[in-house]
């Protein structure tokens, strides 16, 4: 084990964390709105929204992303830049960068999960809660933005963990389309001098601790909800019982 080498790679691939983490984070902001509306769409059963997004779900869950990677990266720009040129377009799709590519196949695959994940979170809250809702006069988005999100929130926590370590873990492949992410900067430097072993040890500990230090957020933020939860609790308690003292002192005194 060459630990010189250890040090100095560890250091160079920490430079490729912000393009994994801004391909995560890029997919699930993209990924966000459509797997909302499709989950919303099932769980309603509008038509035409189900069956694509069984559809979708079916086809992204069985196709590899690899395969995806060389579909946008090598196939796409080759069938586009024939597109242009017959239309005499000189549009140069080659030059654009690999990136861009690599959102566009994250938010895709994070659509699929990211819709079932809401769906199982939203399935969590009665239904009776949207039914209070218009009983009361709200419309359907301002109980869903008030009543029914918070709530399915704590719920959906534990799958949008796994959901973001997934995506992180993904990013690894992007070093097929030459985005300098963390492996693509290890393996580069690992062919200098053969020291494989070395620049693989490297990768797995940096995801090892992106990986945990996102799960670690997840814990805190779900540990957050939980304090908000029981403070919520504790003073609806208080306020129950400030009433029914209020009401004893009332009748005590008549």
């Amino acid at each position: 084990m060459n630990l010189s080498f250890i040090i100095e790679t560890f250091w160079l691939a920490l430079k490729g964390v912000p393009v994994t983490l801004a391909i995560m984070g890029v997919a699930l902001a993209l990924s966000f709105l459509p797997a909302l509306l499709l989950a919303l769409g099932r769980i309603h059963r509008v038509k035409g929204v189900t069956g694509f997004a069984v559809v979708y779900l079916a086809v992204i869950r069985a196709t590899p992303p690899i395969l995806l990677i060389l579909f946008f990266y090598s196939l796409l720009p080759s069938m586009l830049n024939r597109l242009f040129t017959s239309w005499h377009l000189e549009i140069d799709v080659f030059k654009l960068n690999p990136i861009w590519y690599a959102f566009v196949i994250f938010s895709l695959l994070a659509t699929g999960s990211l819709s079932e994940v809401f769906r199982s979170a939203l399935l969590t809250v009665s239904g009776g809660q949207l039914e209070a809702g218009r009983a009361l006069g709200m419309r359907d988005s301002t109980t869903y933005r008030r009543i029914i999100f918070p709530q399915a929130l704590k719920s959906a926590l534990p799958n949008l963990c796994n959901l973001a370590v997934n995506l992180v873990k993904g990013t690894s492949l992007v070093f097929v389309m030459t985005v300098q992410d963390i492996t693509a900067i290890a393996k580069i430097q690992a062919a200098y001098g053969y020291h494989y072993v070395e620049s693989y040890l490297v990768i797995f500990v940096i995801y090892l601790l992106l990986c945990g230090g996102i799960q670690l957020v997840f814990h805190l933020l779900e540990q957050r909800l939980t304090a908000q939860e029981r403070k919520v609790a504790v003073d609806v308690d208080r306020s129950r019982y400030s009433e029914t003292f209020s009401a004893t002192t009332r009748l005590e005194e008549s």
